[in-house]
């Protein structure tokens, strides 16, 4: 598996600035754009459980908000007893920065354990016509 050093290290930090304090389930995400730059989001909830952000949200808003235009991969990570995947919501946000070549990592604490495609995690997207 390559290495995903540095994505891993920004990944694991935000999910260490995690805000759960009702589920207690910290899940941290990093985005490389498509011009080299890392950005990162962890999921921040809420009393009211709709109303939280998820990981993935954060790290895409950040890139957006730092000139980023393209997902060239995301490092999504957990402390769950198996890997987690982005919610349906957060892959069609995703899908949204894709380029065709995007790659979505999945890791616990010891590293990047799968790689896949949003094609394959959201195979019937919604998608502009």
């Amino acid at each position: 598996m390559k290495n995903y050093h540095q994505l891993f290290n920004f990944a694991s930090e935000a999910q260490n600035k995690a805000y759960a304090p009702y589920s207690h389930f910290k899940v941290g995400a990093a985005v490389e754009s498509d011009n080299g730059q890392i950005f990162a989001g962890c999921n921040v909830e809420n009393i009211s459980y709709p109303c939280g952000t998820c990981a993935e949200a954060g790290a895409i808003a950040a890139m957006v908000c730092g000139g980023g235009t393209k997902i060239r991969r995301i490092l999504v990570i957990s402390d769950g007893a198996t890997l987690i995947t982005p919610c349906g919501a957060c892959l069609q946000r995703i899908l949204e920065f894709s380029l065709p070549e995007t790659e979505i990592l999945l890791a616990d604490r010891e590293g990047v354990k799968k790689t896949m495609s949003v094609n394959e995690l959201l195979p019937n997207a919604f998608k502009e016509f």
